[in-house]
């Protein structure tokens, strides 16, 4: 939902999009992962064609006039064309600064009538009278609000709309109605509604989905198709080599031929197959879990291999370790490997959205609202072009450390909450809740991926938003990965790479965890039994580990500091305490 100007827009599904000259993005990987066949930059209004590209419809519907204090849908104003003003006094319409939504995405004009109505105090039926919408400045709060009738019945505030049960109480059930999608009949919804504010972020959690490019994705002949595959995929070798020649395609890469062409089209057309055959609900989820973690997997072997650059390529991977020797980090604090991510790409794509509660791995398809009527064969996206480190821990020490029993103690209290959480999100489905993440390995590589963010906000003169993590934890994966999550001037000036040095490594990482051994709101923070949104962190809050959402992968749960400097009563039981007493 947008706001431009006095007026309220919602986006339109992506069916109604012109994206005939919409930007191709290429990522094989991501695609398989998501069963599409590709993903389409949002398209730009083009002025002198009159295409409108993204397209949005009008809504809430519901308007009010400050002057007259009328409330009715927009229509009935009257307005002249391409204005949003009371047709009676001349005045700029305000839009209505309430809604209602579900947890399956279903959004809704919040009821007016029937709230000012509620005890049934007219009768049954509408009253035929005019609403009004007043706020008379007394408070701040739903208590000046007043929603009254030119019928007579008393005005009500709309105080007490905001509870959970205050719709049901009522009779109000949702009418499954989704505004975005054109001409979408409603569904049968059997969730309870809840009201929420027109620019609340509660109105539409996104659920994102990213890939780095790596190789050989990202070099060679796929690369050099990446660009022109949307036009060839279809057609027959003999068209493809035609098409090659027409372009020059090779002119300036002789090292290839038509049939390297033809050759890549046939490879990546079989993977689009395989990735978008119809399955069910349960194996959809199950081969997105795990094309999720052969995509992590992949960028873990890239990662640890250097890429050098090359001056005849066109690259979009870089990776190189450091000029000098790490043997003091690695003996020191336990990192096996320091990698300069000198180039990265990544491509962000959205997948649907969640209202009312933030996206869980455990939510069923019932519960993301579509962008779309039917299954899409492409999704919105957006690349990313920075730069990063990659810091890799000791799998010998890790594996000694996250043994320690107060550390297996701690992690097991994250990850109970963790899963139970899940299980509630889960509900009825069938299909499987994924388990939770919450080890001690990986509540140490996301606690370190936060300090060194905030340390390099500081160092650097980053802002943190501009800075994002990238966690590889499984039993064979122990790195992090941060780097420039912006395309501005905060994007790929090398200041990052920077930090990777050893040396400077070695003192902003000490400096980080100096910071961490004490918060601002010790002891409290360190002896918290749990803390943050439902109960999903130990020792983190706003004051030493929480990042800008931007820039946690994670949404700033399953965090706890004492994973990197142990406690006041057990330091050692942090694995980078040996570190802070040297």
């Amino acid at each position: 939902m947008i706001a431009v100007e006095n007026e309220s827009f919602l986006i339109r599904g992506i069916e109604s999009w012109d994206i005939s000259e919409a930007p191709f993005i290429s990522e094989p990987r991501l695609a398989r992962q998501l069963g599409v066949s590709g993903f389409r930059m949002p398209p730009a209004p083009d002025p002198d064609s009159a295409r409108d590209g993204v397209r949005a419809v009008r809504f809430p519907e519901m308007y009010s006039c400050p002057h007259c204090h009328q409330l009715q849908p927009f229509r009935k104003f009257n307005s002249r064309a391409g204005r949003a003003e009371c047709s009676t006094c001349q005045e700029s319409l305000v839009p209505s600064r309430f809604v209602i939504a579900c947890t399956h995405g279903h959004l809704e004009d919040f009821p007016y009538w029937k709230w000012v109505h509620r005890g049934n105090r007219t009768g049954s039926g509408a009253c035929g009278g005019q609403l009004t919408f007043q706020s008379d400045g007394s408070t701040a709060s739903l208590r000046a609000v007043l929603i009254g009738c030119s019928c007579g019945v008393e005005r009500v505030s709309m105080e007490g709309s905001f509870r959970r049960q205050a719709l049901r109480d009522l009779g109000i059930r949702c009418g499954g109605r989704r505004p975005w999608l054109k001409d979408a009949p409603a569904e049968t919804c059997q969730e309870p509604p809840r009201t929420l504010q027109r620019g609340s972020s509660s109105v539409w959690f996104p659920v994102m989905h990213s890939a780095l490019s790596i190789p050989p994705w990202s070099q060679g002949v796929a690369k050099l198709v990446a660009p022109f595959y949307d036009a060839l995929k279809d057609e027959d070798p003999a068209s493809i080599k035609s098409y090659v020649r027409i372009v020059k395609l090779l002119r300036h890469h002789p090292h290839y031929t038509e049939d390297d062409v033809v050759a890549e089209v046939a490879r990546r057309r079989a993977a689009d197959t395989a990735a978008t055959e119809p399955v069910d609900d349960t194996e959809a989820a199950k081969r997105a879990v795990d094309y999720r973690r052969e995509l992590y997997e992949g960028e873990y072997r890239s990662l640890r291999k250097p890429h050098p650059e090359i001056a005849a390529e066109e690259q979009e991977f870089v990776c190189e370790p450091p000029s000098s020797s790490i043997d003091t980090l690695r003996s020191s604090h336990g990192l096996a490997q320091v990698m300069l991510v000198k180039r990265l790409r990544e491509v962000r794509a959205l997948q649907s959205f969640r209202r009312v509660e933030e996206p869980s791995p455990a939510d069923s398809p019932m519960r993301e609202a579509a962008i779309s009527s039917e299954k899409p064969r492409w999704l919105p996206a957006f690349e990313v072009s920075g730069e990063g480190v990659f810091v890799r821990l000791d799998q010998d020490r890790l594996r000694v450390w996250e043994e320690q029993p107060a550390q297996v103690h701690r992690a097991a209290r994250i990850r109970q909450n963790h899963e139970k959480l899940l299980s509630a999100r889960a509900g009825d489905s069938e299909r499987p809740v994924p388990p939770s993440p919450a080890t001690p390995r990986f509540l140490l590589l996301h606690a370190l991926a936060h300090v060194l963010i905030n340390e390099w906000s500081l160092d650097g003169g980053y802002p943190a938003a501009s800075l994002r993590e990238r966690l590889y934890s499984d039993e064979d994966m122990a790195g992090v990965l941060i780097y420039t999550a912006t395309s501005d001037s905060a994007g790929s000036l090398g200041g990052v790479v920077a930090q990777g040095e050893p040396d400077r490594l070695a003192t902003s990482l000490r400096t980080a965890l100096l910071r961490a051994s004490w918060c601002s709101n010790d002891p409290l923070c360190m002896e918290s039994e749990a803390s943050g949104a439902d109960s999903l962190n130990m020792a983190a809050c706003h004051a030493c580990l929480l990042l800008p959402e931007t820039s946690c992968e994670n949404n700033n749960i399953l965090l706890d500091r004492a994973a990197l400097v142990g406690t006041p009563e057990d330091p050692s039981m942090g694995f980078f305490s040996k570190a802070l007493r040297t």
